[in-house]
């Protein structure tokens, strides 16, 4: 076994692998940017080594630079984690040639799954079954938009190198594709070096269902079951779980074997996640007739799954890609085996065997994770940046299996970062059941709370709530589907937010009583009662409350509506207690600056108290400008001076976190000016171009 590796990641992933190899008793070697010099995973490390600047390429993608920090510390083998590095075959093949063992896939195997077309041309010697598309070396834009047209619509344009969602657009039609070709080449070569992409049949209500799979240097292999991650945005994973619901041991059975298969075709060693598309197809049986058994592509056993208004869902899997890593997503899989990963990845590179034969894994429970990250679901999931001024977690381990675990790579007071992405920590829990699981993770979101940057964590528990995640009625649209109901929430309401934020006010001023009633600031007069206005912000509105303080020391609120008695206390603990308009709440109640941000156990929610004299000379002057929302560069305008908009028009593209965001026009207008060229960086509130609005007619 090694004494020494560098782990060529950052975050939560190199965390992740310092745990494992701390437990193994193997010394380690950070490496970070100018962002990451007081990170969580340097910490976590025996040594650490500088790189050079924030931005990946200066720093995490400097792979020469990597090499001479692991010979300068004496590091026998590199880890790539499961990002930057994982899945370049040059980089593999440079620890090779430096005498370093790469804890990962041979250079050979990275090369034939990293180009999807050439995988998928492997993928159909070897006999697994592939969705209907274009894989071909031709990347004239008339030919893609030619082999779409055959193809027929909805088309899914995908980057043949890379993975994680990038470099992805699905197309409805025809007259939309050379627009959408374009989008996705640009994030393509942003994202992987390589603009080169695949056309692909977009399949009807798919799920997207993987499989864990391992190999050795002695020809040994297994596969550690499934994770179905259907549930996205963007093309990207927002929760995983495992197994997968309405599996069947036959069909479990052929996409595993399909998975071995896969890998055994280039020789893999190490962990590999085999992605498949599952296709469900709603079946029927005809009046007085039998229901007819439904199989898998290549299968002839019993593998229907029930769906809501149909007798039977008759599944066929297609190989998607395969990641030659190990993914975000594993702990689910590590949580139902029972076992480390990490560690045997550690092992397989050292040379041993594989640590389990296929007949000595079973699956143990379920398992569900949820990724939390820095972003707004109600503005298209715009990435966000800032401090995690708060940072509050439920009891849990951290990197290993237990009931509750979350694998962070951040802390109270740390920075998100516009440099990387937007996670900021994997929630991962395991229950007897699914049942259990589920109900498990929404105690365990219902204790997260972070203040400082926009999170998503009460849109999961959104997805949770929905009758399609709660009932396992799965794909990949389950978002669009239950949109209604999942975005512009307000779980706790004005009452119970206006009365969390006066509460917090008053029992901040309880020490500032004084003996003298005439310096006391809890609403005493010597004649009748005292009405106290509160003016706030609450989802875009401005409202006003009305405390009352009666002349028997009671309180008396009106707030949203509602009125009645308050009261209110404080625990030990530093939760307040509040009683109002008929519920009786415990909240944690967070300032930052003038807004309260308000943590109950059924949702959060954040109130901004208004200073009316500190706001009485401020003007609209703002309104004609368009500000970036974050710090990015600027990819290309779709508009020019002189323009006419309507609001919701797309008018610039932004690159930021790995992805593009598209800015769109707030009002109908006029452009007047753009700002800036494309390629140029900008940073949160730089204005974009100037706008005048248009003239009523």
């Amino acid at each position: 076994m090694f004494k020494k590796i560098l782990i060529a990641n950052r975050g939560e992933i190199a965390c992740r692998v310092a745990a494992t190899a701390r437990r193994m008793a193997i010394r380690t070697v950070a490496v970070y940017s100018d962002a990451d010099a007081h990170a969580n995973h340097v910490r976590a490390c025996d040594e650490s080594v500088h790189l050079g600047g924030s931005a990946p390429k200066d720093s995490y993608l400097r792979w020469e630079k990597i090499l001479e920090a692991a010979k300068a510390t004496g590091a026998e083998a590199v880890h790539p984690g499961y990002g930057f590095l994982s899945e370049n075959e040059e980089f593999a093949q440079a620890c090779a040639d430096a005498g370093l063992v790469f804890i990962g896939p041979p250079p050979s195997a990275i090369k034939a799954m990293g180009l999807k077309a050439e995988s998928k041309q492997l993928m159909e010697k070897a006999g697994v079954p592939l969705v209907p598309g274009y894989h071909g070396h031709d990347q004239n834009p008339q030919l893609l938009q030619r082999e779409a047209d055959r193809i027929g619509y909805p088309v899914l344009i995908k980057a043949s190198a890379g993975g994680g969602g990038k470099g992805m657009r699905a197309v409805d039609k025809a007259e939309d594709f050379a627009a959408a070709l374009a989008s996705c080449q640009r994030e393509a070569i942003n994202s992987f070096g390589d603009d080169a992409v695949l056309i692909e049949k977009y399949v009807q209500r798919p799920r997207h269902i993987e499989i864990q799979v391992f190999g050795d240097a002695h020809g040994n292999y297994v596969y550690l079951f499934e994770r179905d991650c259907s549930v996205q945005r963007r093309h990207q994973k927002v929760l995983e779980e495992a197994p997968a619901p309405g599996m069947t041991e036959a069909m479990r059975k052929q996409m595993g074997e399909a998975a071995v298969a896969a890998a055994r075709a280039v020789n893999y060693v190490g962990a590999g996640t085999v992605e498949f598309i599952v296709e469900q197809r709603e079946t029927r049986a005809a009046p007085g007739r039998p229901k007819q058994a439904s199989a898998p592509s290549g299968g002839s056993e019993d593998t229907s799954v029930p769906s809501v208004g149909a007798d039977s869902v008759e599944m066929n899997f297609f190989f998607m890609e395969m990641n030659t890593r190990l993914q975000v997503e594993h702990p689910v899989t590590e949580a139902i085996t029972g076992q480390d990963l990490v560690e045997w990845q550690l092992r397989v590179a050292s040379g041993e065997t594989l640590p389990a034969k296929q007949s000595e894994l079973q699956i143990h429970g379920h398992a569900i994770e949820a990724r939390i990250c820095a972003e707004n679901p109600d503005n298209n999931f715009l990435p966000a940046t800032g401090t995690l001024r708060v940072y509050r977690k439920p009891q849990a381990t951290a990197f290993q299996r237990s009931r509750v675990r979350i694998d962070d790579g951040v802390r109270e007071g740390g920075e998100i970062s516009p440099f990387y992405d937007s996670m900021i920590a994997k929630l991962i829990v395991h229950g007897s059941t699914r049942e259990e699981a589920l109900a498990r993770l929404d105690a365990a979101l219902a204790q997260v709370q972070i203040v400082g940057v926009a999170t998503n964590v009460q849109f999961l528990r959104g997805i949770l709530a929905t009758q399609s995640f709660s009932k396992a009625n799965l794909d990949t649209a389950l978002i669009e589907r239950e949109r209604a109901v999942l975005f512009d929430r307000e779980p706790l309401g004005l009452p119970l937010a206006a009365a969390a934020a006066i509460t917090r006010t008053l029992i901040t001023e309880w020490p500032a009583k004084m003996p003298d009633p005439f310096a006391r600031r809890d609403g005493w007069r010597s004649l009748g009662e005292y009405r106290r206005h509160f003016d706030f912000e609450f989802r875009g509105a401005e409202q006003t409350a009305v405390l009352t303080y009666k002349r028997d020391g009671s309180l008396w609120l009106e707030a949203g509506g509602a009125e009645g008695p308050l009261v209110i206390g404080q625990f030990p603990t530093g939760e307040f207690e509040v009683e109002f308009a008929g519920t009786r709440q415990t909240l944690d109640v967070h300032l930052d600056g003038a807004t309260a941000h308000v943590f109950a156990s059924k949702g959060a929610t954040k109130i901004t108290a208004i200073d009316r004299l500190a706001h009485a000379g401020d003007t609209h002057a703002e309104g004609g400008r368009l500000t970036a929302p974050m710090p990015g560069k600027v990819v290309s305008f779709a508009v020019k001076a002189g323009d006419k908009v309507s609001r919701g028009q797309p008018l610039a593209v932004m690159e930021a976190m790995k992805m593009e965001h598209t800015i769109a026009a707030p009002a109908d207008g006029t452009v007047e000016e753009l700002m800036f060229a494309p390629g140029e960086q900008v940073a949160e509130g730089d204005e974009l171009l100037r706008m005048s609005a248009a003239v009523a007619a």
